[in-house]
């Protein structure tokens, strides 16, 4: 009898090893294990492991079974996908650090670009400027198209992924110049080529940034025609929106308006409410957004973590002060009859323009980044200070320093309200985006000074926001951060925790996790987020950075190199994230 039960046992044995029931262990490149898996989903965590092979997740359990040639243990951490920066000021800052460490730290993985401003396509005429343009970080453009400088990063090595969005700035400065002009038919249709070209280069939409000029004189059906382009191949429109402030409403409208007749779905910049007597305009500004998503639009927003907005000094400026580029203004600077009109204006509320000065006040105006080395010990001190020093008008002072600085200097703009940002924290189509470079406290981006969501923005929201006052739950949060953009932008393998998904994981602590950086000393280092993988690779280890650069550039559904040839060449199909 017994004879016959071990002969029984080792047939069956036998039948199930090669069936494939019982098999050996797996093997894997990264095992994480013990964490608590905030899988991007937005359900509640579950206690387990991770394992990668490659640049792959392959496996996501509550015990998994297998070997590793590394064992991570995320025992008391929270494990999740990638952060996604919905809104990136990384285009200079990775061509001289590829590391990107204030983003790193925080947890990103992949930057989006293209806030109105794409790094293509450039012409020669375009090159020169940008090139005569630069400030303290100075590169050769050695591209032409958008996709051109996304490969080039690649090749050059970085550690976070890249996308963008092509620009309409940059397409309308392409075939237009930077004057106050409508483009003909016939450039109408080469701008719209160009978004066709991006896209097939894998750009995600187009991007918009409309209180600047030359982007402040396109009008709206200027806009349509550039954004349906992208729609057909499966890309989105995304807009700083002509004004946050005291055309909210109407600016949001538009934006719908652009949405519902490209057929794109569109994404507001940066949700604010811009200047005290606009801050009572949150509600009314989410109903719009709420009956757009009723009526079947997908409309969706990003915000950052603080009440100050960061750009130029130029921008205190009504925008004909642009009209036809840096150059032309600075010509107007010399004219002492049109610098009487410029401070008259800056005095007035923007009929017609989004007046950031006035909103925010030379006291709530603080200089953060100046090119001029003369100027440079100006940086941290407010225009009103300024102006006290010098014995001038503050309205004066800003045109000085314009003018002495070539129009390169930025500023932070104090301009709206605490209260908003945290009700903000808990809309459901909000995702997140810095606004800002990715740098680091040292060599270049020493000279000059910064905002600090650069180093704060993710870090702030998990800790002061999220854990410390409660203002939206933990799993929703990190929904909001990976697997809500990654939809958004029709990313195919991105922002979830799943087998076949892109192995961009994070590794932090909920209990710890903390912004440092303030506005007085902007450049220090979040802490709490303890390890990173991009693509399978670690890129920081227990907090400090292993100088690893697997980063890739990261393409949208209209590129043509997907095997199905990518939603430009499918009858404008938008493929699904």
């Amino acid at each position: 009898m017994v004879k016959r039960i071990a002969l029984a046992s080792s047939v069956l044995a036998i039948a199930l090893l090669s069936s494939g029931a019982v098999a050996s262990a797996e093997s894997y490149d990264v095992l994480i294990r013990n964490g608590m898996i905030y899988d991007g989903s937005g359900a509640a965590p579950s206690r387990g492991d991770l394992a990668i092979r490659g640049d792959r997740i392959v496996a996501v359990g509550a015990a998994l079974d297998g070997t590793a040639k590394q064992v991570v243990d995320a025992k008391g951490l929270a494990v999740t996908p990638g952060f996604i920066n919905m809104l990136s000021w990384a285009t200079e800052s990775l061509l001289v650090d590829g590391l990107g460490q204030s983003d790193v730290r925080q947890g990103v993985t992949l930057e989006v670009m293209g806030e109105g401003w794409s790094m293509g396509p450039v012409n020669e005429a375009m090159r020169k400027l940008a090139g005569e343009r630069q400030g303290d970080v100075k590169y050769p453009i050695e591209w032409t198209t958008l996709g051109e400088y996304l490969a080039l990063l690649e090749r050059r090595g970085i550690a976070l992924n890249v996308a963008s969005f092509i620009g309409a700035t940059t397409v309308r400065q392409h075939e237009l110049g930077e004057g106050d002009v409508d483009p003909s038919p016939d450039q109408l249709k080469r701008m719209r080529a160009l978004v066709r070209q991006a896209m097939e280069e894998g750009a995600l939409g187009v991007g918009t940034s409309l209180i600047y000029p030359p982007a402040a004189f396109a009008e709206t059906d200027e806009l349509v025609a550039l954004t349906t382009e992208a729609a057909q191949c499966g890309g989105s429109y995304i807009s700083h929106m002509r004004s946050e402030g005291d055309r909210l409403l109407e600016s949001i409208d538009e934006l719908i308006e652009i949405s519902r007749r490209s057929g794109a779905p569109a994404e507001i910049y940066h949700l604010k409410q811009v200047g005290r007597a606009n801050w009572n305009k949150l509600e009314a500004a989410i109903a719009r957004v709420e009956a757009a998503r009723a009526s079947g639009l997908k409309i969706t927003a990003d915000m950052y973590t603080y009440t100050a907005g960061g750009t130029a000094l130029a921008a205190s400026m009504p925008p004909w002060v642009q009209d036809g580029g840096t150059e032309a203004m600075l010509q107007r600077l010399g004219d002492p009859a049109v610098v009487e009109r410029i401070k008259r204006e800056m005095l007035e509320p923007g009929k017609n323009w989004e007046n950031l000065y006035l909103h925010a006040g030379p006291e709530g105006v603080l200089l953060a980044n100046i090119t001029e080395p003369s100027l440079k010990p100006l940086i941290g001190k407010t225009v009103a200070e300024v102006a006290k020093m010098r014995g001038v008008s503050p309205e004066q002072a800003v045109i000085d320093l314009v003018r002495a600085d070539q129009g390169r200097s930025g500023a932070l703009y104090f301009l709206m309200n605490e209260d908003n940002v945290r009700k903000q924290m808990a809309i459901p189509w909000v995702s997140f985006g810095s606004d800002a470079e990715a740098a680091a406290p040292e060599g270049v981006f020493l000279k000059s000074s910064t905002h600090p969501r650069a180093y704060g923005n993710f870090a702030r929201l998990l800790g002061k926001y999220v854990r410390d006052e409660k203002a939206a739950p933990l799993a929703d949060v990190v929904r909001r951060l990976t697997s809500l953009p990654a939809d958004n932008l029709g990313l195919r393998d991105r922002g979830r925790l799943a087998p076949g998904m892109a192995a961009d994981v994070v590794i932090f602590d909920p209990a710890t996790i903390a912004d440092h950086a303030t506005f007085a000393k902007p450049m220090q280092y979040a802490t709490g987020v303890r390890d990173v993988f991009v693509n399978g690779t670690h890129v920081l280890r227990d907090g400090e950075p292993t100088g690893a650069k697997p980063g890739r550039f990261v393409r949208g559904p209209g590129w043509i190199g997907w095997p199905d040839g990518g939603a430009c060449r499918n009858d404008g199909r938008r493929v699904a994230g």
